[in-house]
């Protein structure tokens, strides 16, 4: 299993998850930026994901849908800024919350044969970044992180 942290730090509008993920780095950048693949480890495993757009090219952009057992709807969209295997920055917006947009950078360094990924997201306000971290998003980063593991492993 993944070695996961989530970090948020009272009154800060970031929050970190650093992962060592047990698989090569091309495995991990692939499982990023293919859109089969990154629906398979993105969403908690209780939901189905419906990916609507995938550019992962700088200037490309996103949009994914999470869907529960009751056939509710999450869509979340944003704009990939930076594609490169040693970092991806896009943006982030849950479209239920129009106009809260979040930056994120995930780096990829290989240690020892398995790949460290670190994610930073930057919140417009520190309201914004405790509203992340209360989504679940504390909870969900191993889980996810996990999955990602399985998917990249499986290459």
């Amino acid at each position: 299993m993944a070695e996961t942290t989530f970090t948020a730090e009272p009154n800060r509008h970031d929050a970190t998850t650093v992962s060592l993920i047990d698989a090569p780095l091309p495995a991990v950048y692939k499982a990023y930026t293919d859109a089969d693949l990154y629906s398979q480890w993105w969403a908690p495993p209780e939901l189905t994901v419906r990916v609507d757009r995938f550019e992962p090219v700088t200037g490309g952009s996103w949009r994914i849908v999470n869907v529960d057992a009751d056939g509710n709807e999450y869509a979340f969209r944003g704009v990939f800024h930076e594609v490169s295997p040693e970092r991806i920055v896009q943006t982030w917006e849950f479209e239920a919350m129009p106009g809260h947009v979040s930056l994120e950078t995930v780096t990829f360094e290989e240690v020892d044969g398995k790949t460290k990924v670190t994610s930073h997201t930057v919140c417009q306000s520190i309201e914004d970044r405790d509203g992340l971290k209360d989504s679940g998003m504390e909870a969900h980063a191993p889980v996810g992180m996990n999955q990602l593991e399985k998917v990249a492993q499986s290459l």
